[in-house]
């Protein structure tokens, strides 16, 4: 059984059924969080009509963080060694739904600072890629977790690569003058806070269905992890 689908099932504990609630209930807050910078970077509504409630939202995230990590310490006191592996697994993973509503945070500072992508030429791709497929990722992504699916999960995770690679071909495009639409600054920005988002979400996915050494995976460029499992093949 992976680690994770065995920390999750407790072996009886109630605590950590408790903990597996609250990792639910801070994912159910990113996408909240998400969609309300989303919805005021393309101009549904005025980003300070929004700010309160996302920061509001991205508290209770934070409150919930240092609530998971205490029980985790708690258990660890009354566990000992034999639970430290994964202990240590989800004070990584709890971090990683953490900055996402760090990063929704980034993305309503833009709208703040004047930045719409409504009227864009590619407004299209900005509402259906960017805003509805991310967001519907974080949502189906907090499902497989909860499950512990690990067939979803590695699904999930080769969409994840994809949007990775386009988000990494859209801000070389316009680093190299291609890409001549309006707001290349603010549209650059939200790419690299889009790529983290869903690399943090990745990361979550990988508690699943990759072995302990190889936590914070999805922090890596993908072709730096391409790179990385070629020389493990070969022994280097």
């Amino acid at each position: 059984m992976p680690l994770m689908l065995r920390f999750f099932r407790g072996e009886g504990t109630e605590r950590l059924d408790r903990v597996g609630e609250q990792v639910q209930e801070m994912l159910a807050r990113d996408r909240k969080e998400f969609d309300l910078a989303m919805s005021a970077l393309l101009g549904e509504v005025s980003w300070d009509s929004v700010n309160d409630e996302l920061r509001g939202l991205d508290r209770e995230v934070n409150q919930l963080e240092r609530e998971i990590r205490q029980q985790l310490l708690v258990h660890a006191s009354v566990f000992g060694a034999i639970e430290t592996p994964s202990v240590l697994v989800h004070m990584s993973v709890v971090k990683d739904i953490e900055r996402v509503g760090d990063y929704a945070k980034n993305l309503l500072d833009l709208a703040r600072d004047g930045a719409s992508f409504a009227g864009l030429p590619n407004e299209a791709e900005w509402r259906i890629l960017w805003w509805r497929e991310v967001a519907e990722f974080i949502t189906q992504s907090a499902e497989a977790f909860g499950k512990g699916d690990g067939g979803q999960c590695r699904s999930m995770l080769l969409r994840g690569d994809e949007i990775l690679d386009l988000c990494d071909a859209r801000v070389t495009a316009l680093v190299r003058g291609e890409d001549t639409d309006p707001q290349p600054v603010a549209r650059s920005l939200a790419l690299r806070y889009l790529k983290r988002v869903v690399a943090h979400i990745m990361n979550l996915l990988s508690a699943v269905v990759m072995p302990f050494d190889q936590l914070d995976y999805f922090d890596e460029d993908p072709e730096d992890r391409r790179d990385r499992q070629a020389r493990e093949r070969q022994g280097k």
